[in-house]
């Protein structure tokens, strides 16, 4: 007969293999590249039954390449970080505000780089430039900074996808001060979201 030790001792070994394997399983997901880094699933911040309306942009176009002169001025750049333009509509019915972020899902960082927001737009509000329109929150990026902070890319790598979201929200406000964590304003108005807009754009060097 066996030992209630010898037992506990196997179930344990079985439970850690169990998650050891678990744990490979989910680091070694996703698409790797040469480089060596890999890539996580991270859950979208916008919901499944969102409606999709229409962004457009004088300065840059879907599918295609950031121009150089809305790149960073740090990090390695020294561009002029020129806001980028966004104009939008067909916002659905009941949006009482709107958010802007720009968002690079591929920076090596495990979280992405957040590098652009903006929220309590109004609804008077069709297009954003370099100056928000009155009531709106210019909230912090990932680099500790208020405003617009354009692509960098770290040097050698792929190219990075940067995404200029626009977002139909169902509340006037979210209620957050302009110091707020870029993660915490994220999850705070995806439970907001009625509808979003989105340009995705590359950037390489």
């Amino acid at each position: 007969m066996r030992s209630p030790f010898r037992v506990a001792t196997a179930v344990a070994l079985a439970a850690l293999c169990t998650v050891g394997m678990i744990t490979t399983a989910v680091a070694g997901s996703g698409p790797r590249h040469p480089d060596g880094y890999g890539y996580t699933a991270v859950r979208r911040d916008i919901p499944g039954k969102a409606v999709r309306f229409l962004a457009s942009s004088p300065d840059v176009r879907d599918g295609g390449a950031v121009p150089a002169s809305h790149w960073a001025n740090g990090f390695g750049c020294d561009a002029p970080n020129q806001p980028v333009r966004l104009a939008w509509t067909g916002a659905p019915a009941g949006t009482r505000s709107y958010a802007v972020t720009l968002f690079d899902p591929d920076a090596p960082t495990g979280s992405g780089f957040w590098h652009w927001l903006v929220w309590d737009i109004p609804t008077t509000a069709t297009q954003l430039g370099s100056t928000p329109p009155p009531g709106a929150v210019s909230g912090t990026d990932d680099a500790g900074v208020a405003g617009y902070l354009g692509p960098c890319p770290p040097a050698g790598d792929i190219a990075h996808h940067y995404q200029f979201t626009v977002y139909a929200l169902d509340i006037p406000s979210l209620g957050l001060a302009s110091t707020t964590p870029p993660a915490v304003a994220a999850f705070t108005l995806s439970s907001h979201v009625l509808g979003y807009a989105r340009i995705t754009a590359t950037a390489q060097r």
